[in-house]
């Protein structure tokens, strides 16, 4: 992990460790094959970015409590079970590099983990009695099925607009990454105004993440995800919706139909990258993107200062800055 990151967690890291402690012990099961697939998950998971986002929120609002270790816990349980029946969904057989659980133990095993975590998430908010952190992450899991959905049914019709593209993005990415600071906020502190500040900043980092992650697909950069994957896969992101809706009629012809009938060949998904960086799409991506991180940072402003609110703060400034 580099050492930005390692920086990143420096305002949290007592409670990282803690929580890295308790949700092993959550996750742990008599059933010896889910035991031993959750150890695969636990050694291959990510940059911790969703608990840094509830630890900071936390911290932004009042004193860390259980129910902030709690409602980590929950998150990641949530977001982990929707990983898993997401590489079911996609018939991937690679996450972050790895091989992911249905490429190891096949989809039937990989729907049932992904079962038991969601399941495993329920019953640890009910038996602490955290109705309403069980409320905020069932929301975001609701939303993330109906981003993902609207998605798939507009990648059929390739009829997608500037406000339909930020509803799925809204729900599929920024949803939980709101959840995760509105769980922070709400784990310490009932001021109501407060709780909304923070899941109105996690909605606006969201949009802010799933718009860079988009422009990785017009980049050089080796990230593990090919160039051009997003268009194979017919999603309508941002420089392709710009770029159609600043076309003339022939032109934007000519990428439908590399869109629908040529996603797989190379050369040609090269040449639409191409014209759609000529016709300013990605410059206007960058700027969607500066400008849902500045709505965030407006709203940060308006909360008092402290180490944590200046972890915050680096932390979106990392991931909008990151090169992968």
């Amino acid at each position: 992990m580099s050492n930005k990151v390692d920086n990143l967690k420096a305002p949290i890291e007592k409670e990282l460790e803690q929580f890295e402690q308790k949700f092993r012990e959550v996750m742990r099961s008599h059933v010896s094959l889910l035991d031993k697939v959750n150890y695969y998950i636990y050694q291959r998971k990510g940059k911790q970015v969703r608990p840094m986002f509830i630890f900071l929120a936390a911290k932004m609002c009042g004193e860390v409590t259980e129910a902030t270790y709690i409602g980590a816990s929950l998150v990641e349980l949530l977001h982990t079970a929707t990983l898993v029946h997401d590489d079911v969904v996609d018939d991937s057989y690679e996450r972050r590099g790895f091989f992911s659980v249905n490429a190891l133990w096949k989809n039937k095993i990989a729907v049932l983990v992904g079962d038991y975590f969601l399941s495993k998430g329920l019953l640890l908010a009910l038996d602490t009695r955290n109705y309403n952190l069980l409320h905020i992450t069932s929301t975001a899991v609701k939303r993330m099925s109906e981003g993902e959905l609207l998605q798939m049914e507009k990648a059929r019709k390739l009829d997608i607009d500037e406000s339909i593209y930020f509803e799925i993005i809204k729900n599929k990415t920024a949803s939980l990454i709101a959840a995760a600071c509105e769980v922070g906020a709400a784990s310490t502190t009932d001021d109501a105004e407060l709780i909304e500040k923070m899941r109105q900043i996690g909605e606006y980092i969201g949009i802010s993440f799933q718009i860079k992650d988009d422009l990785f697909d017009y980049g050089e950069a080796d990230i593990g995800k090919p160039r051009g994957i997003d268009i194979k896969e017919r999603k309508m992101t941002l420089p392709l919706i710009y770029t159609l809706n600043n076309a003339t009629s022939a032109e934007k012809k000519w990428i439908i139909n590399i869109v629908k009938n040529h996603n797989e060949d190379k050369p040609k998904v090269d040449e639409l990258i191409k014209f759609i960086k000529a016709k300013g799409g990605i410059k206007y991506t960058e700027d969607m993107m500066y400008e849902y991180k500045h709505r965030a940072f407006d709203i940060i402003k308006t909360i008092e200062n402290s180490e944590a609110k200046t972890g915050l703060i680096d932390l979106v400034n990392y991931i909008t800055e990151r090169n992968y």
